[in-house]
């Protein structure tokens, strides 16, 4: 039997991993902080494979954890703090967790000479990208701290696997959406912004005229990808995963179905996000299998998961983004 760390694997993106690797049999070791994460994404008796479940902070002491990543096969790095406001009200804090914990997490796996390690970026690192679709070698220009803290993050896996031989790939992730989409207190990603309002019957708070676009990517095309990059021979790259395609939230809104209120443009903000598929694609073999239209339908037909979630009215977003403003305004 395999076996498989997942570090922040109770929350989103990981914990659809976590169920794809136990449907391949595995042994799962999901090490969570639970900070964003619930229990609850996890699956209480797997049908396959066998699941282990640590409440464990990556930025914190690693002698009270790396002993876990002993006879690990694959190591999928997705823990992480995410959202624009906190990381610009606490940077500190955002670089103890998304470059220190990484950090961590990349010397217990070298200490315990894992198959392959797989780190999950993020795209914001292309900050206000001037081409598109994307590719790999575009400009590097975080416009906030949790943009540059996923960078460094990325850039210490590369650096680990050039100078200590640690076989690793970095995946840059672009807009991803699914069931279990996070729902913390903290104003960000667009999907549980919309359902909550939709539950409740609110409008739509749409950002500037709706017309920006963006590459929107189903979490199980996401999670083939990184269990494809850990089989694959490839090592010491940097791999962009998109849909193919880039929506615009007022399509979004189209096919979620209710009132919209309009609300101020962020500086910060592409007007665009679109990845060029084509490295992982030609590398792996990988291709997303879900459109945008079926994907959002599944999002529909999980709402309820956001019914607890916070309903941000355009008041709240004002008060919630001023240091948005503030900091980011050039």
């Amino acid at each position: 039997m395999l076996r498989s760390i997942v570090t922040g694997g109770a929350g989103f993106i990981g914990s659809h991993l976590v169920e794809l690797l136990l449907a391949e049999g595995h042994h799962v070791i999901v090490l969570d902080n639970l900070a964003n994460g619930r229990l609850g994404n996890l699956p209480a008796r797997p049908e396959r494979g066998t699941l282990e479940f640590h409440r464990v902070d990556i930025s914190a002491d690693p002698s009270q954890w790396e002993a876990l990543f002993q006879g690990v096969d694959y190591v999928f790095h997705l823990a992480a703090l995410a959202d624009i406001v906190p990381s610009i009200q606490n940077p500190l804090t955002y670089y103890r967790a998304n470059v220190d914990g990484t950090v961590h997490v990349l010397e217990a796996a070298r200490k315990h000479q894992v198959r392959k390690l797989v780190y999950a970026a993020s795209s914001s690192c292309y900050g206000l990208a001037k081409q598109f679709p994307t590719p790999e070698t575009a400009p590097i220009t975080p416009e906030y701290p949790y943009a540059l803290t996923k960078w460094l993050g990325e850039q210490s896996v590369l650096h680990w696997e050039r100078v200590y031989g640690l076989p690793a790939l970095s995946l840059r992730l672009f807009n991803v959406y699914g069931p279990r989409a996070r729902t913390s207190g903290t104003y960000g990603a667009v999907f549980g912004v919309f359902l909550a309002q939709k539950i409740h019957g609110k409008p739509f708070t749409v950002v500037g005229d709706g017309t920006q676009r963006r590459d929107f990517t189903f979490v199980k095309d996401v999670v083939n990808a990184f269990w494809m990059a850990a089989q694959s021979p490839f090592s010491g790259e940097v791999m962009n995963v998109g849909s193919g395609d880039s929506y615009s939230i007022n399509r979004l809104v189209e096919l979620l179905g209710g009132e919209v209120t309009y609300i101020p443009k962020r500086p910060g903000e592409p007007d665009c996000t679109f990845a060029d598929t084509a490295k992982i694609r030609e590398r792996l073999g990988w291709k997303p299998k879900y459109s945008f239209e079926e994907g959002v339908q599944v999002m529909l037909e999980h709402i309820r998961y956001w019914a607890d979630a916070p309903i941000w009215t355009p008041q709240r977003i004002e008060e919630a983004t001023k240091d948005w403003f503030r900091y980011l305004s050039k």
